[in-house]
């Protein structure tokens, strides 16, 4: 079991035409809070510069989560519709693969 997030759906179409979504999870990975402080007095200055940008500009990157790419799905409108999830981006979900199968539920 792991957690994937929706990063991006797309339209699109199959090979022969058909509408379909393109869906793609990225796999969610947390760090630890606890980051370990550099050595030197030049690398503590440089980490406490960094979080203080961080804080008073929200949209520079911040490494709290890590994303991987996991899979991404490709399927027609009647495919979706038949696999009874609304994927929604940003929605975090529990990936379960077992017994050659593959579930999804909301966190």
């Amino acid at each position: 079991m792991f957690r994937a997030r929706v990063n991006k759906i797309e339209s699109t179409r199959d090979v022969d035409g058909n509408l379909g979504k393109r869906i793609e999870l990225l796999e969610e990975r947390e760090f630890s809070p606890y980051v370990l402080r550099p050595q030197s007095d030049e690398a503590k200055m440089a980490q406490d510069i960094m979080q203080a940008l961080q804080q008073q500009m929200p949209f520079l990157p911040q490494r709290q989560q890590m994303s991987t790419p996991k899979f991404i799905l490709f399927l027609t409108e009647q495919e979706y519709d038949s696999l009874g999830i609304i994927f929604d981006v940003n929605q975090v979900y529990e990936v379960v693969l077992e017994n050659q199968t593959i579930r999804f539920q909301k966190v």
